[in-house]
């Protein structure tokens, strides 16, 4: 390893844990209707269970209803039985071709509760960045202890996985706001 080779990685970890942190908050449900909110759920798909984005067309044509199109009808069943076993609290309604999801106005309750959820994945995030930094500050002690950077290179080296760190914090807390500020309004 080296100097340059120890940032990238801690950068290319650190990337992934930002883009699993969006992927946690996408799941959370707000007020208005996204498809990722039922993109997870997996449906028994032939005895496969599947993802329903792969087994069906998923649209917003308003902003609090969801439409699932299925692309085989006879599988309309199983989706049903998937939404309603997923956590996301909604009742589909089914007319044979087509399920709709409404999405009800949440309750002050749940949007503390959900802003509860996002803020705690938030928190999960910036403990996987801060666990990436105490690894790649290992590797450059590791790098100086068998004489590969010298003194002042290796707390070079720590300085920026320091700022790297900063930069992918605010990162996550940017994309925490949002999904907070999207749980708290109408």
């Amino acid at each position: 390893m080296s100097y340059d080779s120890v940032l990238k990685d801690a950068e290319s970890r650190m990337e992934k844990a930002l883009s699993h942190s969006r992927d946690m908050l996408k799941n959370i449900r707000t007020s208005r209707a996204s498809s990722a909110l039922v993109e997870h759920v997996r449906v028994d798909y032939y005895g496969t269970p599947t993802p329903l984005s792969q087994v069906a067309q998923i649209s917003v044509p308003e902003p609090r209803t969801l439409t699932i199109k299925p692309f085989d009808a006879s599988i309309i069943k199983e989706i049903e039985k998937a939404i309603m076993k997923s956590d996301i609290g909604i009742s589909p309604e089914s007319d044979g071709k087509i399920i709709r999801l409404t999405m009800p106005p949440l309750s002050g309750d749940q949007r503390r509760k959900y802003a509860a959820k996002a803020k705690d994945f938030g928190e999960e995030g910036r403990v996987s960045l801060r666990n990436i930094r105490r690894d790649a500050n290992k590797e450059a002690d590791a790098l100086k202890k068998d004489g590969e950077i010298t003194e002042d290179s290796h707390k070079d080296l720590q300085d920026e996985i320091q700022k790297l760190l900063k930069v992918y914090e605010v990162k996550v807390t940017e994309v925490l706001d949002k999904k907070t500020t999207e749980i708290l309004e109408d």
